[in-house]
């Protein structure tokens, strides 16, 4: 259903026939971590997340999965193999 408060138009998934079911009754203004992020719109109430209707909530554990400005980086770990062992792998993967 659509919005009818906070983004007036833009489909919401905590809207329902009584308004919204959302905890508060309305979306939550972004939180500082949340700066840059393209995923910010401007509603009634001022800056929200198009996604998550508790940015706050969002950030308890570290990153937002929603966020677009930060990202993770994945660190790969070379470990040393025994060349003699990487051939004999090589080998009876032939057969």
């Amino acid at each position: 259903m659509q919005c009818q408060t906070v983004l007036p138009g833009t489909e919401c998934t905590f809207w329902a026939k009584k308004g919204c079911n959302f905890q508060g009754g309305s979306c939550q203004n972004v939180v500082e971590e949340c700066q840059g992020c393209e995923r910010i719109v401007k509603g009634s109430i001022g800056e929200v997340c198009s996604v998550a209707p508790s940015p706050k909530q969002k950030w308890v554990g570290g990153l937002c999965n929603f966020a677009t400005h930060r990202k993770v980086e994945i660190q790969s770990v070379e470990t040393k193999m025994n060349p003699l062992k990487a051939s004999k792998k090589a080998a009876g993967k032939k057969k």
